[in-house]
């Protein structure tokens, strides 16, 4: 008989801690009032940047804004199929300016390193991240409680 080993999450309290004290930001704030449809930052999206956090190696002190939305556009490459949506996150880091993408993608390449390419984060681990604080505001963010859009059919 084979005994299924249970693994033990990397994700620190610390992870926790450095993605709500993002979520103050006033530009992360703004950018999840906007997204009212979930397209880039439903539950499973936004746990997928704790699980990122918790991969990179930084102190918790260390997350700014840049690797909020660099996690995020990361999390929407590894799950979404509709690329485009995610081109709006720019707006919110930069405005108009276009100038600043490359240096974005360059920072997104840096942190894909920073976690040795371990993009990949399982079903298990994400419902053991909302776990830890299950009444946290963020995993209402659930997209399959939303009313379908006009015109589209449910499956």
């Amino acid at each position: 008989m084979k005994l299924k080993r249970r693994r033990v999450s990397p994700v620190l309290p610390e992870h926790h801690e450095a993605f709500n004290r993002l979520l103050e930001d006033p530009v992360v704030k703004k950018f999840l009032a906007w997204d009212k449809d979930l397209r880039l930052s439903d539950k499973y999206l936004l746990a997928m940047v704790i699980a990122y956090f918790s991969r990179a190696g930084l102190f918790s002190w260390q997350y700014r804004r840049i690797h909020f939305f660099l996690a995020l556009y990361l999390a929407n490459d590894m799950e979404e199929d509709n690329q485009a949506p995610k081109q709006d996150m720019f707006y919110f880091l930069y405005g108009k300016n276009h100038s600043q993408r490359p240096l974005f993608h360059k920072l997104r390449l840096q942190f894909i390193c920073s976690m040795r390419w371990r993009t990949w984060v399982s079903r298990e681990e994400l419902e053991e991240i909302q776990a830890y604080d299950p009444e946290h505001w963020v995993w209402t963010r659930d997209r399959t409680l939303l009313p379908s859009a006009p015109g589209t059919v449910e499956a």
